[in-house]
């Protein structure tokens, strides 16, 4: 069953957050990954959301290829240029 993980992303320093974007660009498709959407939220519907909001929804094949990109020492030394650059809250869906 396909799996799809959905970030949250409010970049607070883009110069601090571009070691982060390289460090992880096409990550995600080494693990069967494909991008679904990406990009900055342009009207909030229902709820709120904050200020320059972004939302990257990628598909996996299974919740294992999923997990195996967000386990991967390439994603958590990523994580790691990210600190105090932005803030990510990710979900993962089955469906």
């Amino acid at each position: 069953m396909a799996a799809f993980i959905v970030s949250i992303v409010r970049v607070i320093d883009p110069e601090g957050f571009k070691p982060y974007s390289a460090k992880i660009a096409g990550l995600a498709e080494t693990f069967g990954g494909e991008y679904v959407a990406r990009g900055p939220v342009i009207e909030t519907l229902e709820g709120t959301s904050a200020p320059g909001e972004r939302v990257v929804v990628v598909r996996f094949p299974d919740s294992a290829s999923a997990r195996a990109y967000i386990d991967s020492p390439t994603y958590r030394e990523g994580k790691a240029l990210r600190q105090g650059a932005g803030e990510v809250s990710m979900r993962l869906i089955e469906g």
